[in-house]
């Protein structure tokens, strides 16, 4: 008989399973202290209990862990310095969405080199999530394939639903089974109403296919996530202004949702140039001035060194703390933006 599956698949390779990963690389009390503290942190600035702003703030991708620790020291640092005023947490990216083709991240692709060692990738994200909570700082990340949640979603405080798998079935009912508060992005076209359709989704239990963390096929069953919330990031034009924000508003009400958003720096909200980051952060501080409430974060895009490089054949010759993907702030950049918003957050909750 002619073989009927598998005609277009070039290779299988088995992965171990979530519990065999979490058991070579696993949680002790410290760790998991600052994972469940930094959920906590966030489920209280979006209530309203937490007056500080929420700050998701590290390079647009990981590509070399090195690099990203290094940031994360740096980070660390400054979150203590900052903690009256802000709740910084490091945004630690390893899977990247594509319109096309392209890199797709650190677990896909983790030597850069189009081996797709994923065994590898796993690995060493997990292992760069614990060693980022080791010292204090809690993550962030945006969650793509619906398998990876399983080998490290119990190390990260804050997660994503990107603008491309916004209106996805199977991120909907992802999240709503997510250990942590969830942000669902606007739609790349600049659509809300999908965004808070998933928020609503994702707010209700759900029945789908999955695995369980030996590994196997599973039907997972969940209770809803009750801390869902809307993250602004542009879309054919930018959204991070008064009149785009009190839209955002009209809408979030209309779900009967919980007043509190986040906007993105980033993205099309700064035209993919990073010095364009800062002049949506001061339009984001002087609406806080004069009395916005509801928006309660922001996610800043930054990285060791400004700018981004392309991607070249041979990984060697990389730049150290430069993006390959897109444009970040400087880390010098970073600290003066930070700490001029903290100045100003701490005068409005003081």
């Amino acid at each position: 008989m002619e073989q009927l599956h598998d005609l277009r698949v070039s290779r299988i390779i088995r992965l171990s399973s979530p519990r065999d990963l979490k058991e070579k690389l696993p949680v002790d009390e410290k760790i998991a202290g600052t994972v469940i503290a930094g959920r906590r942190e966030v489920e209280n600035i979006l209530t309203g209990k937490d007056a500080r702003m929420l700050v998701i703030v590290g390079p647009c991708s990981i590509h070399d862990t090195d690099v990203a620790f290094d940031y994360a020291t740096k980070l660390s640092a400054l979150r203590t310095e900052l903690q009256n005023d802000l709740c910084i947490m490091m945004r630690v990216y390893f899977e990247k969405p594509r319109t096309t083709v392209g890199w797709k991240g650190f677990i896909n692709d983790p030597h850069l080199d189009d081996t797709y060692d994923i065994v590898h990738g796993l690995y060493y994200a997990r292992k760069l999530l614990l060693d980022i909570n080791a010292i204090g700082l809690p993550a962030a990340t945006e969650f793509l394939d619906p398998i990876t949640p399983q080998y490290v979603a119990d190390v990260v405080s804050w997660a994503a639903i990107g603008a491309r798998t916004i209106e996805s079935q199977t991120h909907r009912q992802m999240a709503s089974g997510l250990s942590m508060p969830v942000g669902f992005k606007n739609s790349t076209d600049g659509r809300l109403n999908v965004a808070v359709d998933a928020i609503r989704s994702a707010m209700h239990p759900h029945s789908f296919l999955g695995i369980d963390q030996e590994g196997h096929s599973s039907v997972i069953t969940t209770k809803g996530n009750p801390f869902g919330h809307l993250v602004l990031r542009g879309g054919d034009k930018p959204n991070y202004d008064a009149e785009s924000i009190a839209l955002a508003e009209s809408w979030i009400e209309k779900g009967g949702l919980e007043q509190s958003l986040l906007v993105d720096c980033s993205h099309a909200n700064s035209g993919k140039k990073h010095e364009q980051q800062l002049k949506v952060w001061e339009d984001i501080l002087k609406q806080k001035s004069d009395g916005n409430k509801s928006i309660v974060g922001v996610m800043i895009e930054s990285n060791i060194c400004s700018g981004n490089q392309p991607f070249p054949e041979d990984p060697d010759k990389l730049r150290y703390g430069v993006s390959i993907t897109d444009e970040c702030l400087s880390w010098g950049e970073t600290e003066r933006m930070l700490r001029e918003g903290a100045a100003v957050i701490h005068k409005l909750i003081n």
